[in-house]
């Protein structure tokens, strides 16, 4: 969402009305996941997509009747297997699309999740606002209904994930999507691997950080493209910065840089931590930092070596197997 709010400022700026569908479900096989957005102005201007085929006109129309009638709507299509290659839903898939007209732009400076009903006795297009404290804004229509919501949503938004929730024993449905600052990549060490690892996650919208304590590895013309360059030791930088929004990959092969941010790592809970290194070289760091009095259940934290096993080689190719494998982790929650 994030690289449309600057489009969606300007419809609104112009005092156009705007209508947005979400992709609350899929089954089978779809080109797009859940949370995928398409924005419509009431000018005709589209941005995002909730399909990349066929679908994307009729939902356009019924953005535009949202504009028009002010009503939220639930949209499911099935695809025949016949018809599933022209739309891109392979295997006969189907989509849940949400329409409703827009309402407060989120720029979500700081954590938070939105509850919405979509199935159900309840209103539909009823809104829950979650903050991370546990703090709420609005209602569901339903006190305990709220509460219950509540308790998933703090737990989805830790992982920032969204998903439909159908709430056992109520015949309601809601779609609790997060929203917040994108997720850190922490590099630690301006090897070569950071520098193709900074490229790479800003296609995947990771904002990256390096941390270095020499100089010369974090040279902002080497990694021009990595958000922040911290000219630190590792400890010392990421003691208090690392949440359940940070992946941590460390990167130099030096236990007196590697082994520092990975006791801050550990203590920390951060949802990825990788140590780049052989499995000798792992064994090693692990019974070093086992001495230190690290659970073997804090060790299993530790991705090592790093990477989906590929077969990598390059600094390139090692780089897509530690975002494969972050990744991984991120769609397991």
């Amino acid at each position: 969402m994030h690289e449309y709010l600057e489009t969606i400022s300007k419809w609104l700026a112009r005092g156009e009305r705007v209508a947005v569908a979400t992709v609350v479900r899929t089954m089978g096989s779809s080109p797009r996941q859940v949370g995928a957005k398409m924005f419509v102005s009431s000018g005709g201007s589209m941005v995002g997509s909730v399909s990349g085929g066929c679908i994307e006109g009729a939902v356009f129309g019924a953005c535009q009747e949202a504009m028009q009638t002010g009503q939220a709507r639930l949209l499911h299509f099935g695809v025949a297997d016949e018809l599933a290659w022209s739309v891109g839903l392979a295997c006969g898939g189907t989509i849940d699309v949400f329409v409703e007209p827009l309402g407060e732009l989120i720029h979500a400076e700081r954590p938070l999740a939105t509850a919405t009903v979509i199935r159900g006795p309840s209103a539909i297009g009823a809104r829950l606002v979650i903050e991370a404290d546990g703090s709420c804004q609005g209602s569901l229509g339903d006190a305990a209904l709220d509460a219950a919501v509540r308790e998933i949503a703090s737990e989805l938004l830790a992982h920032g994930s969204s998903r439909e929730v159908e709430l056992a024993g109520r015949g309601v449905s809601v779609f609790i999507e997060s929203f917040g600052p994108p997720p850190r990549l922490v590099m630690v060490g301006g090897v070569h691997i950071a520098v193709a690892l900074t490229q790479m996650a800003r296609v995947l919208g990771f904002h990256t950080v390096v941390v270095d304590m020499r100089q010369s590895f974090v040279n902002q013309e080497r990694l021009r493209l990595a958000d922040e360059l911290i000219l630190a030791w590792p400890d010392e930088a990421l003691e208090g910065r690392l949440d359940r929004r940070s992946y941590v990959v460390v990167l130099t092969h030096d236990p007196k840089i590697d082994d520092p941010a990975l006791r801050v790592a550990l203590r920390s809970p951060a949802s990825y931590i990788g140590a780049l290194g052989s499995a000798t070289t792992h064994a090693r760091r692990l019974e070093r930092l086992r001495a230190e009095g690290f659970s073997d259940a804090d060790l299993a934290r530790i991705h090592g070596p790093i990477g989906l096993p590929i077969g990598a080689r390059t600094p390139e190719e090692i780089a897509v197997s530690i975002l494969a494998e972050i990744i991984q982790v991120q769609r397991s929650v």
